[in-house]
């Protein structure tokens, strides 16, 4: 089950589960829109993936399935993992 981590790893951006702005690898590093298209272009930073649009959980599984509360926040900031 997805975790539906609470922020964006690169700005520390909230992303609610509901958000529609949220975006993971296949490992689920989470980002939000502004940093996938600009300074991602798309590509995750830790494992090279793809970047897609998180799926929403209906609110009403949540209840029994809670997002996640853990923040992963790269305080150096994101580059794309080319650029390193």
């Amino acid at each position: 089950m997805l975790a539906l981590r609470p922020n964006c790893e690169c700005c520390d951006r909230d992303l609610s589960p509901a958000s529609r702005q949220a975006f993971i690898c296949s490992f689920e590093c989470t980002f939000c829109a502004d940093c996938v298209e600009g300074t991602l272009k798309g590509i995750c930073p830790n494992c090279g993936g793809e970047l897609v649009r998180r799926p929403i959980r209906p609110e009403a599984k949540l209840i029994h399935n809670p997002a996640s509360t853990l923040r992963v926040f790269k305080a150096e900031g994101c580059l794309p993992k080319n650029a390193a």
